[in-house]
């Protein structure tokens, strides 16, 4: 990667935040998440914020059917529980409706996510938070509904070397799904070890942000991509 892309991501990350904290967001939506994981390495699903209902079937067309239609918002943190995601619509008609269903709710949104819909069995989870004493720190560890049930984690403290993230990824107990699993793919463990490093590097670069949380991080065809993102923001800034 070129130095002027390095200095591109780093703008586009910095205004994103900037205007996060002077609207006074207590988070950043999907979008707006995964715009910044992704430039920091982290591979995210095709997608597109929209406006209309004619502009959702057309985009949905042009990433591929089946898709996946969510509400975005900063303050929608909790979209499946607030029934704000639609899942595998399969042409303009599943598209349409769901539009419609998402906006007929009556929550304010700045936008619906047209999302490609991403499928494998293996779910994995990267994370960031801030430790009183020891700052930074990022996560790896077992994903999707099985996160907050089994707390299969591991842990190191930014700034992480890329020896760490390999550390860290067979760290934890169910470490075998990374390799090949069921007639799949192993894991490009090189994905993921840029994607830990980079969590860590804006953890010790932006200071506005206290959690990151991508969930799920879905392995298809041996290749993680982030399906879901949450960058939390500071709220006892100076």
């Amino acid at each position: 990667m070129t130095k002027g892309n390095i200095l591109k991501k780093e703008k586009i990350t910095g205004e994103i935040l900037s205007k996060a904290v002077q609207e006074g967001s207590q988070a950043l939506s999907e979008y707006e998440s995964k715009r910044i994981v992704a430039n920091a390495n982290v591979p995210v699903t095709r997608e597109v914020l929209v406006h209309s209902r004619e502009e959702a079937v057309s985009q949905a067309a042009r990433i591929g059917f089946p898709v996946v239609l969510k509400g975005s918002d900063p303050a929608l943190t909790h979209k499946t529980e607030m029934g704000m995601v639609r899942v595998n619509l399969k042409n303009d008609q599943d598209v349409a409706r769901a539009y419609d269903e998402l906006m007929g709710k009556g929550i304010h949104m700045e936008g619906i996510l047209i999302q490609e819909m991403v499928k494998g069995n293996r779910e994995f989870v990267i994370g960031l938070t801030r430790d009183p004493q020891f700052g930074p720190c990022v996560m790896f560890g077992i994903g999707g509904i099985f996160t907050e049930a089994l707390k299969d984690v591991s842990f190191r403290v930014a700034p992480l070397t890329e020896e760490d993230a390999q550390e860290m990824i067979y760290e934890i107990k169910a470490s075998r799904l990374l390799d090949a699993f069921r007639g799949e793919s192993a894991v490009d463990e090189k994905v993921l070890v840029k994607a830990l490093v980079g969590i860590g590097e804006l953890g010790m670069r932006y200071d506005d942000i206290a959690e990151i949380d991508i969930n799920p991080l879905i392995i298809t065809e041996g290749k993680p991509v982030a399906v879901d993102a949450l960058v939390i923001l500071k709220t006892n800034r100076a």
